[in-house]
């Protein structure tokens, strides 16, 4: 498989890519997605060496972004402050200062934390989140092609809240991957990812479960874990073992998602570990006291002749998932380059934040 590793680049360059996707085949039986269309980038002029080279790499732009819970806690939802209210009928607003970051990519990858769905089913929780089936709507305007439901909220109401889901999921084009299990799903030009979805596995199943994808077709592993504590800025012992046992077993990269925070990133033999993207839009918190989070754009070189794949950049842009400070007006927005808050998300990234880590409270979040 021969990965090389190029560059690591913290910049905000954008490149132009875009396509069909299908879902080839998963772990378990699963409908077929539907796919999705776009615009190709132009093919080498007819004087570029590139062109008489059977082996010529494809570029391939994936762009990964944190939770999106499209939803108020109950306490909040008829509140002129919470998500509803702010939000509206306006599927635009959520991603409006963000969407030209990933209307040309090949994929947007999130982490869909919330029921789409009308069921008044909840389940016996502290939190819950549930938001209107036409909410998926939000998730398209922003360019999202895949989510993961592999997290602890999709399940809020029920069985009919998780079937919803996956209908209006489906009727927005929206491809999606569940708790616990793995898919190849191919993009335009034949770049095959392999996806592996964890929430509830054991480090033994995430051994089982990425070797087994890694011995699919798949040109490219990503194994995407929900993890960790709430509010920590750190991972924990079980993010980092679970991270290293995927790589060990053959992931190309780790995309982590849960405890509401920016972490570090570490390479781990070579292969890039996100340990946690933080919130993108989070609905959950009217005034949170940390908005920072950031998107990924990689850029990936797919060689055809051997099918081997290199991560050509890793682009990690600082933003808000807030556009407004003192409260949350639910609308992330790219930070300045160079600004106080621009290279604190940075410094979570690196691991430098030396801040204390963030206290979250519980009330106020069930139906009463």
């Amino acid at each position: 498989m021969g990965k090389r590793f190029l560059l690591i680049a913290l910049i905000l360059a954008l490149a132009v890519l875009g396509g069909t996707a299908k879902v080839l085949h998963t772990s378990e039986p699963q409908t077929e997605g539907p796919a999705q269309t776009g615009d190709r980038a132009e093919p080498a002029s007819a004087d570029d060496p590139a062109e008489a080279d059977e082996n010529a790499p494809q570029y391939y732009t994936l762009s990964f972004i944190g939770d999106c819970t499209l939803a108020s806690v109950p306490y909040y939802r008829n509140s002129p402050v919470g998500f509803e209210a702010v939000v509206g009928k306006n599927y635009d607003y959520p991603f409006a200062q963000t969407a030209q970051f990933f209307e040309d990519d090949d994929l947007t990858f999130a982490n869909l934390e919330c029921a789409l769905t009308d069921s008044n089913q909840a389940a016996e929780k502290t939190f819950l989140f549930k938001a209107p089936q036409d909410y998926a709507k939000i998730m398209s305007s922003g360019s999202v092609e895949f989510v993961s439901l592999a997290n602890n909220h999709v399940m809020d109401y029920g069985q009919q809240g998780y079937d919803d889901t996956l209908a209006a999921l489906e009727a927005e084009g929206i491809d999606w991957i569940g708790r616990d299990e793995w898919l190849v799903y191919e993009l335009p030009g034949g770049l095959r990812l392999g996806i592996y979805s964890e929430f509830y596995d054991h480090v033994n199943e995430v051994r089982t479960q990425v070797s087994q994808l890694r011995h699919t077709d798949a040109d490219f592993v990503i194994a995407a874990f929900h993890w960790g504590q709430e509010g920590q800025y750190q991972p924990n012992s079980d993010q980092i073992e679970k991270a290293h046992t995927a790589i060990d077993c053959g992931a190309d990269f780790v995309y982590g998602s849960h405890p509401h925070t920016v972490q570090p990133i570490e390479i781990y033999k070579g292969v890039p570990i996100y340990y946690s993207f933080g919130n993108w839009i989070f609905g959950g918190n009217t005034n949170p006291s940390d908005t920072d989070t950031f998107f990924l754009r990689m850029t990936l070189a797919l060689y055809p002749e051997d099918r081997h794949v290199e991560i050509v950049s890793l682009e990690n842009v600082p933003c808000a998932f807030s556009g407004t400070a003192g409260s949350n007006n639910y609308q992330p927005v790219a930070l300045e380059e160079g600004s106080e808050a621009y290279e604190r998300v940075l410094s979570k990234l690196g691991g430098d934040f030396s801040g204390a880590n963030l206290t979250i409270s519980y009330g106020l979040g069930k139906d009463d």
